[in-house]
């Protein structure tokens, strides 16, 4: 069977429409790379190395795909121009085959781990954090799950205010202490009235801000510690948002982070409103941490489970 399956056909509508900008962009640059051209030579390889990084796929990305291309050429002696979609299709499907990093199938909740399950949720202000939480949040109350909000991103009101509304929205009860309290003072809250509470999951606002890394190596180390005091385990789960429509600011600011404290998967956001949709594709592959949503609309179910092949399949179908 090709690794390019069937998915669900409204989450790949949704999906198809939220790439459109980006295809559209990419594959009008790559028509006029191979205007009068029948065969993919040097000139071409040049103009498809340019259209990959201005695609935002990021320049280590971009040069392993190329590579992968010459070898092609290399091998096959020729390749016509007209392959070189299915070419890059399935030269970019191997070498996120190759991260090892699994997909997730839905919004569900590891099996094996005592409740509740802790996230810790990080990243700048403005990437669309509070609302992916919100987003996750109403995924697992539509599952049944019992769910606690923890508004620790303090430093920002409108943080804390929004999660609120997210809670009232859902139903879904938000711990907070308002705006300039102690960030793990909140978490430590959260977690305490999730276990009260026999919760399936709590999700954690924090870190809106990469001030210093060691400030905020120093914030998030002390949630840690106070949230353990309850979930020995915890967190279980560290998610940085991204936001897709920056390109490579979105690379830079996964880089930071990454340095900064331990994260364990990312959301990037924003995917549908933008043509730098290719960062999804560089950050999978150079991170090697799993993309575990992407966010492609307004609404709650434009939050998606991220899939590789998926993802590849939509980027590759012409609008």
């Amino acid at each position: 069977m090709s690794i390019f399956k069937i998915f669900s056909k409204e989450k790949k509508e949704s999906l198809d429409k939220g790439l459109e900008k980006t295809k559209e962009s990419f594959f009008t640059k790559l028509g006029r790379s191979v205007v009068g051209k029948s065969q993919v030579d040097e000139d071409v390889l040049d103009e498809l190395e340019e259209i990959l990084i201005s695609s935002d796929l990021g320049v280590n990305t971009t040069v392993k795909i190329i590579d992968r291309i010459e070898e092609r050429v290399a091998r096959d002696k020729y390749l016509g121009t007209d392959e070189l979609d299915k070419i890059l299709r399935e030269e970019i499907a191997g070498l996120l085959e190759e991260n090892n990093t699994e997909d997730l199938k839905d919004f569900s909740l590891p099996q094996n781990i005592k409740k509740p399950y802790v996230l810790l949720v990080v990243g700048v202000n403005g990437v669309g954090k509070t609302t992916t939480i919100g987003k996750l949040a109403a995924q697992y109350k539509k599952q049944d799950k019992k769910v606690v909000l923890g508004a620790a991103d303090t430093f920002r009101a409108a943080a804390v205010d929004q999660l609120k509304m997210w809670g009232d929205r859902i139903g879904v009860p938000v711990v907070s202490h308002g705006m300039n309290t102690d960030p793990a003072s909140v978490a430590f809250d959260a977690v305490k009235q999730g276990v009260a509470e026999e919760a399936d999951i709590v999700i954690i606002d924090t870190a809106g801000r990469l001030h210093t890394k060691v400030n905020l190596m120093n914030e998030l180390s002390k949630i840690k510690r106070v949230i353990q005091k309850f979930v020995s385990e915890a967190p279980h789960e560290v998610l940085l948002v991204l936001d897709g429509s920056t390109g490579q600011n979105a690379m830079i600011q996964a880089r930071e982070f990454t340095k900064a404290t331990e994260v364990t998967a990312l959301a990037i956001t924003k995917l549908d409103g933008t043509a730098k949709g290719g960062v999804v594709i560089g950050i999978s592959e150079e991170f090697k941490i799993p993309v575990k949503y992407i966010g492609v609309g307004e609404k709650v179910e434009d939050l998606q489970v991220f899939n590789k092949m998926e993802f590849v399949d939509s980027f590759f179908k012409r609008v």
